[in-house]
């Protein structure tokens, strides 16, 4: 079958460069699905894009969809033909339903059948409606209208190319008609050009001034960002947010180094580098050692013509970023980080929820909690949990957001605080985004938990629980900053007793009410932690240990040492025998046992290994030695098939009865303590 590339291109205005990469991922979703229910056979299938086109292409394209060959099921074959072997209505109805002849029809299993066969259409044609529908089926998180259209996209369209080989698909969208027409980048190239056949699609971009292929753009970007700093003797720090989105803001790059006055030098680093980065898109300049030097290096969207001017439009913009960071800073500095915490008082944390002053009185409060469950000194935790947020309220935290926490450190050190305190002050907020590190001191770790955890009450108590995509407190990042911490420092913690106080602290007194958020917060926890193990644990060991997670560390442990146990020979044997117990525990009313009451033999056995497992079990359990404890409890197994082999449990005498049932459940929350085997898949 003869196959050919096909090549759809989506000319718009410039789209944000935020949105791109899911618009690409999105293209390449929708392509495939709609090949696939089109019954059309493809190879690759590629995204390409830039900030003003993009684009789908596809090879080995097959061209002309699959024959398709479908039996469908009628009436009875009694009901079907008459006792002359003749078609009765009932079949000539299904057969012409169906587009068939009465005598085509197939007589098997005693019902009739009918074979429809339907040849393949040209690809060519089909693609006259399925490429303006994928264009249509495009989301997008904000949308535009032009004209008097019904239509809406992420931004107006402009021109389409759509051809399979050198054949245009012909379709119009928006008022806008698909062609071979494509455009050049907007200051270097000639502006229109006609792209021959599919195939040769990127390198005539190419041409015009246009590197369609973002990897390759990325490349170029780096190589290019690279060799310039190495020029300055320097080396550049190139953070991924950072490259994605000049990636996306540019069609033919060109790097060049700019550079400011070493006066600004003697600001924190970061006043210097987040106006550069994240205001300016610069990249930062250091010496191999770390230290900034007066550079930064900047991606044009051409060619190499006027690099001067064009730098010192960029070192103006710089100056006029750092001269007001020297400004602000300079004004934070006529009085200590804590002499700015009163002002706190006027920011509001959430409605009817107080201050930002009061939420740092109840940090301090919830760190000393922390810190006496873990028995560590909560002296630096305290004094971090004074001063985290009072940076807000600085000249430079108004004026550049990004720095909140990162100020408040520094601003500390120049104050003589603690390096631990320091810290912990800028910590406490991390992960600040996806990829991001956890805390690494002490008092960073344990101010992060009781942020996080009064951030989510508090919201929580509001009502305003994420739900689909929205989650404008960025609860989901901060609930996984928990887990993710909790069990990357090994800390055993009961997360309702902090919850507890947390409820307290924001004078939340209603008794449902606290029983709500206890419930919600269990539930949103219990789903990070069912995301981060999944990555390493299968399915059913999770759903067996992860009911509660009032100890994320203790779940992670679980985890590890039912996986563990499942490889040992006499596992499955093992299991089999604690959902028997499980199984009929459900039925007991009490675990109170009266050993007096058991008279068999099996039903002896089995109490007293009960008796003598249980307190080592229990011990190995309270020291978090799931995997010991599992390996003491496996020897009830053979007790346990013996007492189901020769006890009547559900026994006529109530006593009896109740007083086997409260063994087998007794012995069953002990096996839950670690596992609900029942979930395990054997």
């Amino acid at each position: 079958m003869d196959k050919k590339i096909l090549l759809l291109e989506i000319g718009t205005e410039e789209i944000p460069a935020h949105a791109m990469p899911a618009i690409l991922n999105q293209l390449k979703d929708l392509a495939e699905k709609n090949l696939k229910e089109s019954r059309i056979e493809f190879g690759e299938v590629k995204t390409l894009g830039t900030p003003r086109r993009l684009a789908l292409l596809v090879d080995d394209v097959a061209s002309n969809q699959a024959d398709v060959e479908e039996e469908k099921r009628g009436a009875s074959a009694k009901i079907a033909f008459d006792k002359d072997g003749k078609p009765t209505k009932a079949a000539i109805g299904f057969a012409n339903k169906n587009k068939v002849r009465p005598e085509d029809l197939i007589v098997r299993d005693g019902y009739i059948y009918a074979v429809i066969r339907e040849q393949g259409k040209s690809s060519a044609e089909i693609f006259k409606t399925l490429l303006p529908k994928i264009i249509c089926d495009l989301s997008f998180p904000n949308n535009m209208r032009w004209g008097n259209l019904d239509f809406k996209f992420i931004r107006p369209l402009r021109w389409i190319v759509a051809l399979f080989g050198e054949e245009i698909i012909p379709f119009e969208v928006a008022n806008v008609k698909s062609g071979n027409v494509s455009r050049g980048h907007r200051f270097l190239s000639k502006g229109d050009f006609e792209i021959a056949t599919a195939g040769d699609y990127v390198k005539t971009c190419a041409e015009n001034f246009v590197i369609v292929d973002q990897m390759q753009r990325r490349e170029m970007i780096t190589a290019q960002i690279n060799e310039v700093a190495a020029n300055k003797n320097g080396v550049t720090e190139i953070t991924d947010d950072l490259l994605e989105e000049v990636l996306y803001l540019v069609e033919y790059p060109t790097a060049l180094a700019g550079a400011f006055e070493e006066k600004y030098l003697k600001l924190p680093a970061e006043a210097v580098i987040t106006p550069m980065r994240d205001h300016q898109r610069y990249f930062p300049v250091k010496t191999a050692d770390g230290k900034l030097l007066p550079l930064f290096i900047t991606v044009r969207n051409g060619g190499k013509d006027y690099l001067d001017i064009v730098q010192h439009g960029n070192e103006r913009v710089l100056k006029a970023r750092l001269e007001d960071a020297q400004f602000f800073f300079n004004e934070d500095r006529k009085k200590s980080l804590e002499a700015h915490r009163d002002k706190l008082k006027t920011v509001v944390f959430q409605e009817g929820l107080g201050s930002v002053y009061e939420k740092t009185e109840r940090l301090v409060t919830l760190v000393k909690k922390i810190s006496e469950m873990l028995n560590v000194d909560a002296a630096n935790s305290i004094r971090a949990a004074q001063l985290s947020k009072a940076d807000l309220v600085t000249g430079m935290v108004t004026e550049f957001t990004e720095l909140q926490g990162v100020m408040g450190r520094e601003y500390a050190k120049l104050d003589g605080e603690v390096s631990e305190v320091c810290a912990a002050i800028d910590e406490h907020y991390m992960p600040r985004f996806a990829g991001d590190t956890q805390p690494k001191t002490t008092a960073g770790k344990i101010l992060s938990l009781a942020d996080k955890i009064d951030n989510i009450v508090a919201t929580f108590s509001r009502n305003l629980i994420p739900t689909g995509s929205q989650d404008p407190f960025a609860l989901r990042r901060q609930a996984l900053g928990i887990v993710n911490l909790l069990t990357a420092a090994r800390w055993s913690i009961s997360l309702s007793e902090v919850v507890e106080l947390a409820m307290d602290l924001l004078k939340i007194t209603d008794t449902v009410g606290r029983e709500k958020i206890q419930k919600e917060f269990a539930d949103f926890i219990r789903l990070r932690v069912k995301n981060v193990l999944s990555n390493s644990t299968r399915y059913d060991i999770i759903d067996a240990v992860i009911e509660d997670v009032d100890n994320i560390f203790a779940v992670t442990l679980k985890a590890a040492a039912v996986e563990q146990f499942l490889k040992t020979s006499d596992a499955i044997k093992n299991i089999q025998s604690f959902v028997r117990v499980s199984n009929l525990a459900k039925k007991a009313e009490s675990t109170e046992l009266n050993a007096e009451l058991f008279t068999l033999d099996a039903e002896k056995i089995l109490y007293q290994a009960f008796a003598a497992v249980k307190v080592v079990a229990e011990e190995l359990i309270d020291k978090k030695d799931y995997l010991g404890a599992l390996d003491a409890l496996k020897k009830l197994s053979a007790p346990i098939d013996s007492f189901f082999d020769s006890v009547m449990v559900m026994d006529e005498d109530l006593t009896v009865r109740k007083n086997r049932l409260a063994l087998l459940k007794s012995a069953d929350n002990l096996l839950a303590k670690i596992a609900d085997f029942g979930k395990i898949i054997c």
